[in-house]
């Protein structure tokens, strides 16, 4: 087991916060990552879709616990304020990441099995391809993904996911005329598409069972003869609805329209009777906590491995993640401390 104190611990993670790197820019803390895991006895490498890897430990059961190292844009500047640590991903998901590498260190090489880390790149891009690069090189018995959930917390289910571009060419007529513009069209397929939410959600009251869509974008444009709408769609699915049912329902309410689909994700609800849930219900209850079990109502690289390798699997880390994407996003490094004892706890006894 190596000896790897709390300030050496805080300085991993200013350090991989104090790199920057919002999706498709991880290079330089990838390779930071990679060259603090050698240094801490880890096989480290960046493998072929640019993740940072570590690998401790030479048994034939791998425990995967598989971070992400992008982040969304906006640069915080890296600060310390008492146990406060703030910089963009110091939550969202470099605190958990850092914890995962902290924790894997800690529990040291074992016979029987290996503890693979993986810093994944451009989970954030609604791409994931850090995580599918992974599909068929590893075959693990368990698998924590690292998302905020706070050290007393796992998450056993993330939503799935739909992206929508929508975009309507009408010509221009004189503004005295009966005839919709493509604004007005625009307008009233976003009130359809709100109106076939709400009916929906009406006999699914849980967050997690809902349809919830949201408008991310809209812009409109004419060259004295015909004008454009365009509109920028996401939707956040339950279990329950299929991508393809809900595709159907948009071209339905879109008409004319084109759209135009990205980033779908089915839904993703993990059991909870498993060994590896149970070792976290021994570990927080050792820590003092009691253990709560959420759903969350975002994605992760959960909704993409999860189906594939159909073994026991959870997110956990520090951080609370209302403060995921905002411009203040920080971490309480004492909460920070706590996620890795128990993390530690649930690799040195799974």
């Amino acid at each position: 087991m190596l000896t790897l104190d709390d300030n050496q611990a805080d300085s991993l993670l200013q350090g991989l916060v104090a790199h920057y790197s919002p999706s498709t820019q991880e290079r330089p803390a990838v390779e930071y990552l990679a060259d603090r895991m050698e240094t801490l006895g880890f096989r480290a490498s960046i493998d072929g879709a640019g993740n940072a890897v570590g690998e401790i430990g030479d048994g034939e059961r791998t425990v995967l616990l598989l971070g992400h190292i992008d982040t969304v844009p906006g640069f915080i500047e890296v600060r310390r304020e008492g146990s406060l640590l703030y910089g963009r991903g110091a939550v969202d998901a470099k605190g958990p990441l850092a914890t995962f590498v902290v924790a894997a260190a800690r529990a040291g090489a074992h016979n029987s099995k290996r503890i693979v880390v993986v810093g994944a790149v451009e989970e954030e891009a609604a791409t994931s391809k850090g995580a599918r690069f992974l599909l068929d090189k590893l075959t693990p018995e368990a698998v924590i993904i690292g998302e905020p959930s706070q050290w007393d917390c796992v998450t056993t289910g993330y939503k799935g996911r739909l992206l929508a571009q929508y975009t309507l060419a009408r010509e221009i007529g004189h503004t005295a005329r009966p005839d919709a513009s493509a604004c007005e069209e625009a307008f009233a397929f976003w009130q359809a598409v709100m109106e076939h939410a709400a009916a929906y959600n009406v006999a699914h009251p849980r967050m997690f069972e809902q349809l919830a869509p949201s408008l991310r974008a809209m812009h409109s444009e004419d060259d004295g003869f015909v004008q454009t709408a365009t509109l920028t769609l996401g939707f956040r699915l339950p279990p329950e609805i299929a991508i393809a049912d809900l595709q159907a329902t948009l071209r339905a309410f879109a008409g004319d329209a084109d759209l135009r689909f990205s980033g779908g994700e089915v839904a993703y609800h993990a059991a909870k009777n498993t060994p590896l849930a149970r070792a976290f219900v021994k570990a927080i209850d050792a820590a003092g906590g009691r253990i709560q079990f959420k759903v969350k109502s975002g994605t992760s690289d959960m909704n993409v491995v999860g189906p594939v390798w159909n073994c026991p699997i959870l997110a956990y880390g520090p951080g609370d993640s209302a403060l995921d994407h905002t411009p203040h996003e920080h971490i309480d490094l004492r909460e920070y401390h706590k996620g890795i004892a128990v993390l530690t706890k649930v690799l040195t006894e799974l």
